[in-house]
């Protein structure tokens, strides 16, 4: 490959983003190429089943001020009172030894990433309507009913960003949302600048 890509994922909390991440990173047809998701940091507690540098690295607030303060973040994001960040070594190495990066991160913090990367492919995932979207929430247990309140509200405002997005993927249907996502990801390695060094060598072979 002569380049690797920086995708960006985005939708609202509960939307199913994660799952249609995970389900894509353990597709062979993806995983043929080279992908990394970057764990991002975060000073929220853990959720039931979630495991710290599987799900999030998760840290202190001090700590996460310390990274911080040193610059180690691509991007970084208050949100519902807890802080996010994508952590430099997480991505720019990867991207620099041609490793496409996959990122899971809010509206907030893709904004830092595109004035950053504006080559990204950026990736909103849509709930099919508010109604299932509150139910998702819901059936989480484990936020409060004012926590999915401000969860909901927020959802608008991150859902109005959509027009600085390259692709928008519907989750109504789980299966052909991760198809959606599985095939942005194939289609962009297939891409003419992503393959110019090996076309460039196939063309030789016909030079007469």
């Amino acid at each position: 490959m002569s380049a690797a890509d920086l995708f960006i994922v985005s939708s609202p909390s509960g939307a199913g983003k994660t799952t249609l991440i995970r389900r894509v990173l353990a597709d062979p047809t993806v995983r043929r190429g080279s992908l990394h998701f970057s764990v991002s940091h975060t000073t929220r507690r853990p959720r039931p089943g979630e495991k710290d540098g599987r799900e999030y690295h998760f840290v202190t607030e001090e700590t996460f001020r310390d990274l911080q303060a040193k610059d180690g973040f691509l991007e970084w994001a208050s949100v519902h009172g807890n802080l996010y960040g994508t952590s430099r070594m997480e991505v720019e190495p990867r991207l620099a030894t041609g490793t496409d990066v996959l990122l899971d991160i809010d509206v907030q913090g893709a904004r830092q990433v595109r004035s950053k990367v504006p080559e990204a492919v950026k990736i909103f995932v849509f709930p099919p309507s508010r109604d299932v979207l509150e139910s998702r929430l819901r059936a989480r247990a484990s936020d409060s009913a004012e926590v999915v309140a401000r969860r909901l509200a927020v959802a608008t405002a991150e859902m109005s960003e959509f027009g600085e997005y390259d692709y928008a993927i519907i989750n109504d249907d789980l299966e052909e949302a991760v198809d959606e996502l599985r095939s942005i990801v194939v289609a962009r390695r297939a891409g003419r600048s992503r393959r110019r060094d090996r076309l460039e060598a196939i063309l030789k072979t016909f030079a007469t």
